[in-house]
């Protein structure tokens, strides 16, 4: 078995993270972002510290539970499955997902204030992330269902998402999504889980974090399902021939696996879910455009380097950014 513990190692397999990627990651919450959280009714965060490690928890509500301003994102407590995570200089990272949009919004940062049961989170990180995940895990079309498996290792087997939370040396948290068909998303094997790498935003924090400190929490779900697992362990990443084979889906066969050890699984019922009300889903909001929202980010990025004005002028081309997007989806899902 081959254990990727290095970046220039992990870099030999996936490449080099592409800076015109990093254009799209804007340092506050801007219009666009503002309208997503109005009308996100779920949200997955990851928290911790880097002496702690990380911890993963759902919130969600009426659409609009989270609200923010420029530089600070503000969460109910009472809205978080785990509360008590919310501690004020606790790193930050989340995910807000939209009924009937594919791609979700990732907002990172660190908890400034704890006050009046309102957690504020001060803003480092906001950018849109690519839809293949929800795609991929069939996530929209499901249908609310009672039934939920009775034991980890089934309910794992019928997972189709992942809310994977890692965090880096420096204590900086992210929270990235996983997706896949029941049966190929994760697989248990005595006190160890593993999952795929698949195609995403090449910007693989994740794994770059994993090979920095590699204590990881995560959240999997039946969707439709009210219930979720919530791990934890420690990841070791692989490129082992007969582990990333067992994840081939539709002939192709993913480039890295990832083993977490000792790994503890607990199956509970999910409050955030039930208030979240996400199944069956409601049409996409039609003022949200995410495309559009790649695009104006990519403008707002303070980069004005000679590769950012040349992904400027590629965004302003009308039409453009959403047939980039649509054929990446249907080209390079796997």
């Amino acid at each position: 078995m081959s254990d990727i513990d290095s970046i220039a190692g992990l870099e030999a397999i996936l490449g080099k993270t592409p800076p015109a990627v990093n254009l799209k990651v804007i340092d506050h919450v801007d219009d666009g972002a503002m309208r997503w959280l109005a009308a996100a009714p779920l949200m997955f965060a990851g928290l911790g510290d880097g002496e702690a490690g990380i911890a993963v928890t759902l919130g969600g509500g009426a659409p609009g539970f989270a609200s923010a301003e420029p530089g600070a994102l503000s969460l109910p407590l009472a809205m978080l499955d785990a509360p008590a995570l919310a501690v004020p200089g606790a790193s930050f990272g989340s995910l807000f997902l939209v009924p009937g949009i594919g791609e979700t919004l990732r907002i990172n940062g660190r908890v400034a204030a704890v006050a009046d049961g309102v957690a504020r989170i001060a803003v480092a990180e906001c950018y849109i992330h690519c839809a293949k995940a929800l795609i991929r895990s069939g996530f929209w079309s499901a249908d609310p269902s009672g039934a939920a498996s009775a034991t980890p290792g089934a309910f794992t087997a019928a997972a189709r998402f992942m809310a994977l939370a890692t965090i880096d040396a420096a204590g900086r948290a992210d929270l990235s999504p996983k997706g896949d068909p029941a049966g190929a998303m994760a697989h248990i094997a005595g006190d160890q889980l593993w999952f795929a790498d698949r195609p995403g935003n090449r910007r693989a924090d994740s794994f770059r974090n994993i090979i920095a400190q590699p204590r990881i929490a995560a959240a999997l779900l039946i969707p439709g399902s009210p219930r979720v697992a919530i791990l934890r362990g420690t990841a070791m990443l692989t490129d082992d021939a007969t582990a990333r084979a067992s994840f081939e889906v539709q002939g192709k066969v993913p480039l890295l696996a990832t083993r977490v050890d000792d790994v503890e699984i607990g199956l509970r019922a999910s409050a955030a879910l039930e208030r979240a009300r996400l199944w069956p889903a409601a049409a996409a909001p039609a003022d949200i455009k995410p495309a559009k929202m790649f695009a104006d980010h990519v403008k707002l990025n303070k980069d004005k380097g000679l590769g950012a004005r040349i992904a400027g002028a590629f965004v302003s081309v009308p039409g453009l950014m959403q047939r980039g997007l649509d054929k990446d989806y249907k080209d390079n899902l796997y």
